[in-house]
């Protein structure tokens, strides 16, 4: 019996974007994959600013883009559990729910060169495959610089025209998958929607109409003590009462 190919693609997802969509379809088509899990990571309320919004805002985001994609899953497993989430505890739940199946780590190149810094990451590695793609202002082969001989070993640089072969799987852990990405950021999406600017091409039409419906990521006015707001009432009402006369 076939095993089964399940891609994990975490993130803040702050907001999800068309250039997530598009990687993640990208993967899914090269890997034949039969899911892609999208997993937003849960950020404490203490860690919350005007630039990030509510998890339950961004898993609403997340669910409203995939919709037009039967095989990106929205996963809230991170945000369900309400803490701090490594990449070790999320992967250990994941794979109760896939025992049997090929399981693909999804990321670009940039979160791949801190990956030393993660949590076990040695035995993230021995758990599931990772499929590491372009990211605008990085190189693919840079992933090497940042593991021992014995991992570099353990990597394969895919060729656009080659078709993956399941018997990889058993020889390496890590593959290379140059993409065609898009050069858009969660960053510049919040900017935009900051300056009130439209969205089209940034994000699908359904997360904009979301991020205005709920006014994320607008500058929130700077807070005045009583005395200092009473005092701004009071130059208003005297400036109006002038154009008055």
């Amino acid at each position: 019996m076939k095993k089964e190919r399940i891609g994990i693609f975490g993130g803040t997802f702050n907001p999800v974007h068309s250039g997530h969509l598009r990687a993640a379809g990208l993967v899914q088509r090269k890997f034949s994959l039969d899911k892609i899990l999208f997993v937003p990571s849960f950020i404490p309320p203490h860690k919350e600013s005007q630039d990030i919004a509510s998890p339950l805002d961004r898993m609403k985001m997340v669910e409203l883009a995939l919709q037009a994609y039967p095989r990106f899953i929205p996963c809230s497993i991170e945000i369900d559990a309400r803490e701090k989430s490594y990449s070790i505890i999320t992967l250990n739940k994941i794979k109760k729910f896939y025992p049997n199946a090929w399981l693909f780590f999804i990321l670009g190149i940039d979160a791949f060169l801190e990956i030393e810094t993660w949590k076990d990451w040695q035995r993230i590695l021995d758990k599931c495959l990772f499929i590491v793609i372009t990211r605008p202002g990085y190189q693919l082969r840079e992933a090497k610089k940042v593991l021992s001989q014995d991992y570099r070993k353990k990597i394969y640089e895919i060729c656009p025209p080659q078709k993956v072969r399941e018997e990889w799987f058993s020889s390496y852990r890590i593959f290379l998958l140059p993409i065609r990405a898009l050069n858009i950021s969660s960053t510049e999406v919040r900017q935009w929607a900051k300056k009130g600017k439209p969205l089209k091409g940034l994000v699908v039409a359904s997360i904009e109409a979301y991020i205005k419906e709920h006014k994320l990521y607008r500058l929130k006015p700077p807070f005045l003590p009583f005395r200092m707001r009473r005092k701004e009432r009071e130059k208003k009402d005297k400036g109006g009462s002038k154009e008055k006369r």
